[in-house]
This record gives structure tokens, sequence and C-alpha cells, in this order.
């Protein structure tokens, strides 16, 4: 079998780990070498990624992005591809619930800071379910 088959400017190169025969392919340089500058190439890639600034994930910003979550849903946030609010509620206590089931997992796992901010979150978001229901 032919490694390298050029037709109409196309390359195809067989990279698989065995041969024919079943026994483990050696490396040749020029693969090596293709793997070293695709390794380099995407060490640009990698460092762009690490430049952009994300918040530290804890349990404090899980919370308070599932918060958000359900604020967007009572339709307090604008939709950021069309600029509109919409209530859905279904989704916000779906969101409440999924909050609900986080507390009665972590009862006990909890600092005091966590719980106080889950509870809390949790009295803000059903209260504010009930008044618009």
């Amino acid at each position: 079998m032919e490694k390298d088959i050029e037709e109409k400017g196309f390359v195809v190169k067989d990279r698989r780990m065995f041969d024919e025969s079943g026994e483990v392919r050696q490396t040749e340089p020029e693969e090596a070498e293709e793997k070293k500058t695709t390794k380099a190439e995407q060490t640009p890639k990698r460092e762009a990624e690490e430049e952009i600034s994300l918040p530290e994930i804890n349990f404090f910003t899980f919370v308070l992005s599932l918060s958000t979550s359900a604020m967007y849903h009572f339709g307090d946030l604008p939709d950021p591809v069309s600029q509109k609010t919409e209530k859905n509620l279904p989704a916000a206590k779906q969101t409440i619930d999924i909050l609900d089931m986080l507390k009665e997992k972590t009862e006990g796992n909890l600092d005091d800071k966590e719980k106080e901010l889950l509870e809390g979150i949790l009295f803000e978001l059903r209260m504010r379910y009930v008044k618009e229901k």
C-alpha cells in the first residue's frame, strides 16, 4: 500500500498505528516533524485561550449562575441575540427546583456562608415565582 497518494491536489497519508501485517508501524522522520509542527502551532491557541479572564468556578459562582438563569426566565434580562425579554415560568421553576435539589444533596456539607447564600437565593426566587404566577 502506498503511503502518499496524490490525486487532484489531495494528499492521503496512512496514519494508522499498525501496518498490513499487524505490526506496529515505525514513525518516519517527516511524520515526527509534522507532529512537532502541529504541537507548535497549537501553542498560541492555548495561550490565547488562557488570556481570557473567566471568573473562578466555585460554589458561589455556580449558585449565582443558576439564579441569573432563573432571572432570565422571569424576563428580567434580555435575550442576547434578539434583545427581547420573554417570560418562561416553567423554565424558571425548573431552575428553582435544581437549586432546591442542590440544597438537599449538599445538606451538611456547606459552610455557613454557602448555606446562607443558597437559602437566601431560594427564598427570593420562590417569592418571585409566586408573584409571577
